[in-house]
């Protein structure tokens, strides 16, 4: 097939956009894939829609060979299922609430598991039906605070989510690999690479949970990955529990003043200056148990007042504290939460004052107090002692104080050690592109998906959840391969097999570029041909190299004489080719 330059719906442009940080936001918009409509809203041109087509396609196949079914749902979806799952609050202001004429809620879906749950709910009846695998390929709408990043991160933005339906764990286990394993083929496909990682399923609900990963500076996701094996997002680590040390011997709780200082940093130099250990070795911050404060507030609207007690070398890392405390609003707590709560002296916090506890449920202030799955039975800590400018030293927990439970919201460093002792984990930046889950009986039950066993008794319905982000692959897959000229897509997404430009003003060129464009359409090749009159060959090797299109062959000077010159941009190569020969080199 032909697609001429010369009345394609196409403009380029030579500026970067004004409100675009990374590279695939300039290139796609430049080449005329996309155009802004509103902050993180875009409207796709032909060249854009024929690379998302292209990755649908490959999506499709997959999905198909994994035994799943295609739908398509609407956006619009009404309240209802929603307030039944739990979702139209848990969302919160991420989800786009309306009202139609006559009063009633809908929602812009941000996901579909709801509809999804409804129409099995709607047709299966038996186990005899069952195990079922359906998926779409669908636009979706989260509210962002800040869209970004163009495709990366908008309000709009098409997914493929696929469900499966069992009535056994075991259907589930199955049906969740062969998702799983139908990612890995498409990702392959797709020349991305991956890395698979433990993740928290957050608002989707459910237990085994998986992200895939694409490792890229400009990722918004941090995650951590050992030598062994081990891979994980940051709000999926655990921390290892170190076994407990004795109590018996230590060192005494010391009270000491300690003026001015409210930091840690301030803290470990006094306490250095005015309290030398009897080891010999100096104070660090990681000998602080630093006690952070958070407010936090459920769906209901009630807030509640936490401290977590952490080791003073580290923060609190607050995408794992929201993971900690699901369901809820969490923030650090204000000014005016301290002054609701007095016993808490701010700066100078402490789980105990002159020896009795002032944290936790049994603390005086009644305070749910909780703990760094670190801090375990005869660990000892520099603290506050909970009055102003003092703190305590030696205070050893399990002896001295004791905690409502454990929680780990520290940030993960470095060097930290895998949880399944496979030795240390290193730090990385990561884009999602994919994630897996294993949601089990929650949107069942919810909604009343049952069906009848084999011995004639309603069970419930055990269910995965399976998506790809469609337009996020490809504006990573830009920013993955482009140069300093623009776009370099791979071949399996590329817009066109071959882009073929005729330049110059004579007019051989032009026949041969026809004849050559006639040509390579009847092998099968699907060809872009810039056949523009009066555009300059400046202009028109500026447009070739930045729409991407990976092979391009210019008929040129040497049209006459039947030869071409065809350029291959992933290798930077250009060489002088027999104009007949040119088609040999296209796979159809």
């Amino acid at each position: 097939m032909i697609t001429r330059l010369s009345n394609y719906f196409l403009k380029t442009l030579r500026e970067d956009p004004a409100d675009a940080e990374v590279a695939s936001h300039k290139l796609l918009v430049r080449a005329g894939y996309i155009r802004r409509q509103a902050p993180g809203v875009f409207g796709w041109m032909p060249l854009g829609l024929r690379v998302k087509e292209k990755i649908e396609r490959i999506i499709r196949e997959e999905m198909s060979a994994a035994g799943a079914h295609e739908v398509h749902f609407p956006a619009l979806l009404p309240r209802e299922p929603y307030e039944a799952t739990g979702r139209w609050e848990e969302y919160g202001d991420a989800l786009f609430r309306l009202k139609d004429r006559h009063g009633a809620d809908y929602l812009l879906a941000p996901t579909h598991e709801e509809a999804f749950t409804l129409m099995v709910k709607d047709i299966v009846s038996s186990y005899k039906d069952l195990p079922l695998s359906l998926y779409q390929i669908q636009d979706k709408y989260r509210d962002e605070a800040r869209p970004r990043a163009g495709l990366l991160r908008g309000r709009e933005f098409t997914m493929k989510d696929a469900y499966s339906f069992d009535v056994s764990d075991e259907g589930l286990d199955a049906a969740y690999q062969k998702q799983r394993d139908a990612y890995e083929r498409i990702f392959t496909r797709l020349g991305i690479e991956y890395v698979i990682v433990s993740a928290d399923a957050g608002a989707m609900g459910g237990s085994r949970s998986e992200e895939f990963l694409l490792p890229i500076d400009i990722g918004e996701d941090t995650f951590v990955r050992s030598e062994g094996g081990y891979a994980a997002n940051v709000e999926a680590y655990r921390a290892p529990v170190p076994a407990a040390l004795p109590i018996a011997g230590q060192h005494a709780a010391l009270v000491y003043d300690s003026p001015e200082t409210p930091t840690i940093e301030t803290l470990v130099s006094h306490t250095n200056a005015v309290l030398p250990r009897a080891d010999g070795r100096e104070w660090t911050a990681a000998d602080t148990l630093k006690n952070v404060v958070l407010a936090v507030t459920s769906l209901e609207g009630e807030r509640e007042i936490v401290v977590v007690g952490i080791p003073g070398d580290r923060d609190a890392d607050m995408k794992r504290v929201e993971v900690a405390f699901p369901n809820c609003e969490v923030e650090p707590a204000t000014d005016d939460d301290f002054t609701k709560h007095p016993g808490l002296v701010k700066g100078y916090i402490g789980p105990v004052l002159n020896g009795a506890a002032v944290l936790g449920s049994e603390g005086s202030t009644g305070i749910r107090y909780l703990l760094d799955p670190r801090v375990v039975d005869g660990t000892s800590w520099v603290t506050g002692a909970n009055a102003h400018e003092k703190h305590v030293a030696y205070l050893v927990a399990g002896r001295d104080f004791t905690a409502d439970g454990v929680v780990d919201i520290a940030t993960v460093r470095d060097g930290d050690p895998a949880p399944d002792g496979s030795g240390p984990v290193s730090l990385a930046r990561g884009m999602e592109i994919g994630h897996v889950f294993q949601l089990g009986r929650k949107y069942a039950e919810a909604l009343g998906l049952k069906v009848l066993d084999e011995n004639g008794k309603l069970v419930t319905v055990t269910m995965g959840s399976y998506g790809i982000g469609v337009t996020r692959i490809m504006a990573a897959l830009a920013d993955l391969n482009h140069d300093d000229r623009g776009l370099v897509w791979p071949r399996a997404i590329a817009p066109f097999d071959v882009h073929l430009v005729a330049t110059g003003k004579d007019p051989v060129v032009f026949e041969r570029a026809e004849e050559l464009a006639d040509s390579l359409s009847r092998a099968g090749i699907d060809v872009l041909f810039d056949d523009r009159p009066k555009v300059s060959p400046g202009v028109k090797f500026g447009d070739a190299e930045l729409l991407g299109v990976p092979r391009v062959v210019v008929v040129g000077r040497d049209a006459a004489e039947g030869f071409a010159e065809v350029w291959d941009r992933a290798a930077g190569t250009k060489d002088r080719v027999a104009i007949a020969d040119v088609p040999a080199l296209f796979d159809a």
